[in-house]
């Protein structure tokens, strides 16, 4: 039985794109132009991965999500962003979302991504493991890599936290590449979404 993917966007165009591509990839997708349209579908109550865009008309993105907690809803959430909305992503993921893509992106890292949603929806004792390595990733981290490490998952940009830290752009770009070192991230997404699994 092909795994259920379902896209909301009210973007015809990138819904079509998604649902060619991924249903190519072998799952099975459910489009749908609207979060409330999602809502009133049998969606919510099935084991699988959800791609919404952050900013719809009416209920966005993040709202949507906000819903399917309260749902108590199996989805796993994915959100499509634009480059000016990382901190409302950055929020989607402290709220419990997979991942974040920043438009436009890359097939193989969408096709990562739901592969990702997908293997949390059927096995939580993944995540356990993914947290206790990145606690002891954490660890490794001097004081002020963890200050630039934080105001990251802040949603900050490098010239904000250079400002807050009192520091040179420069020097907070140092910070941030050794951050990703040690983290032992590929990108900004996979950064905050190592940071944001180990418990509080």
């Amino acid at each position: 039985m092909a795994e259920s993917v379902f896209i909301v966007d009210d973007d015809p165009d990138i819904r079509d794109s998604l649902s060619l591509l991924l249903s190519a990839s072998g799952y099975a997708t459910k489009a749908y132009e609207s979060a409330t349209a999602l809502l009133a579908s049998e969606a919510p109550e099935s084991v699988g991965c959800l791609i919404v865009d952050v900013q719809m008309p009416e209920m966005d993105g993040i709202a949507l999500q906000k819903e399917l907690v309260a749902r108590r809803s199996p989805l796993q959430v994915i959100v499509m962003t634009g480059h000016a909305d990382i901190p409302i992503a950055v929020g989607a993921m402290k709220a419990g979302a997979v991942d974040f893509l920043e438009k436009p992106f890359d097939e193989p890292v969408l096709l990562d991504s739901v592969r990702r949603a997908l293997d949390r929806a059927s096995t939580a004792g993944d995540q356990v493991k993914e947290a206790r390595n990145a606690a002891a990733r954490l660890a490794l981290l001097t004081e002020r890599e963890r200050q630039v490490l934080d105001l990251i998952v802040a949603g900050k940009a490098n010239k904000v936290i250079a400002h807050e830290l009192s520091i040179s752009p420069r020097t907070v770009e140092i910070h941030r590449a050794r951050v990703m070192e040690k983290m032992d991230a590929g990108n900004l997404a996979d950064l905050v979404r190592k940071a944001l699994s180990i418990p509080s």
